[in-house]
């Protein structure tokens, strides 16, 4: 097979390892169709780049770090690839690290890497933790800057933050219920994924305030934890139910809507109006059956086009202002999902 790249850089493309990729290079036996295939488009990717490369001049490597349930975590991949083509002032490479929880220690680990590697960004969704903080710290003071998504992280030197506005989305989701609940007296459910993103804290405080305000018999009952992740939510909301009695909602901030659900209906309880964050596939699929009444969703491209904009002209390959505006919630119905 004709190529002009060494065989590490192919198989990082292509995913293999380099024994696999020069088993196929040299034609030797004992290699799938698919294995093939998969060397091939990596050499014609690679080519293409080189192309852009050419004419472009420059490539970047960003390194994207969330911790988010899958179903969160792939819209941000999916998000980034779709964003790609339309660059047109550098090569950019992306690198994800994408788990569903990381612990602080893990995602330490990881920023010490990246730093030790080298990186032109680092895209960072994560607790916000001291020990988190002074990494982000250290990137920053190495000339890597530190954009964070979703989640803001406080007391850092970051470039910006991108995604949601959080107390916005909060008030947003209290005059939803209050609107459909009217006057009555009852208990809202509140939950969020963990104590320590910051971005859920915003929503909680301001959703709190608000629906304080506007319907004072309403009593908010907050379960933290989970990590938006089915089984630990599951098991975490079951011990906390106790004491639960009237629920008239759910305003679920951190995802894990199905277990939420489920765990609901085994305990006997039925929410009058139910709002959620995020229109992914779980979510998508919970609204069109109408067990979900609001989606609290924004452009999750336009952040990660904010992100690759903000590190563009931290490296002076883009005039545009490095402060990122921040995403305005949109309120989706079954009526009026996007197809």
């Amino acid at each position: 097979m004709t190529h002009r790249f060494p065989i590490k850089e192919i198989a990082r493309q292509a995913g293999l390892g380099t024994a696999t990729v020069d088993r196929v290079l040299n034609d030797r036996a004992h290699v799938s169709p698919q294995t093939k295939l998969r060397v091939t488009a990596a050499i014609k990717e690679l080519k293409a780049q080189e192309a852009q490369l050419a004419a472009h001049g420059r490539r970047l490597f960003f390194d994207f770090v969330v911790e988010a349930p899958s179903r969160f975590s792939l819209e941000v991949k999916a998000a980034a690839e779709a964003v790609l083509p339309q660059i047109g002032t550098a090569v950019c490479r992306p690198r994800f690290l994408l788990q569903e929880i990381m612990e602080e220690d893990e995602v330490v680990g990881a920023l010490k890497r990246i730093m030790k590697r080298g990186s032109q960004g680092v895209c960072l969704k994560a607790r916000d933790t001291a020990r988190i903080r002074e990494a982000a710290k250290t990137l920053t003071a190495a000339k890597i800057p530190v954009v964070t998504l979703v989640t803001d992280i406080g007391g850092t030197d970051r470039l910006a933050y991108v995604g949601l506005d959080n107390a916005g989305a909060g008030r947003t989701a209290a005059y939803l219920i209050s609107r459909a609940l009217g006057d009555v007296q009852g208990m809202v459910l509140a939950t969020r994924s963990h104590e320590r993103f910051l971005g859920e804290e915003e929503r909680e405080f301001a959703f709190v305030e608000t629906l304080a305000r506007e319907r004072p018999g309403l009593q908010v009952f907050a379960v933290q934890g989970g990590s938006g992740v089915d089984f630990e939510t599951s098991k975490l909301l079951t011990k906390s139910m106790v004491g639960i009695h009237h629920l008239r909602a759910v305003y679920s901030m951190g995802g894990g809507n199905l277990s939420i659900l489920r765990t609901l209906e085994h305990k006997g309880l039925s929410p009058d109006v139910y709002v959620a964050h995020d229109l992914d596939r779980e979510n998508r699929e919970l609204i069109q059956d109408r067990r979900i009444d609001f989606i609290l969703h924004h452009d999750l491209q336009l952040d990660v086009r904010n992100t690759f904009n903000a590190f563009l002209s931290y490296h002076g390959l883009s005039s545009g202002l490095v402060g990122a505006p921040i995403s305005t919630v949109q309120v989706l119905t079954p009526e009026n999902i996007p197809r």
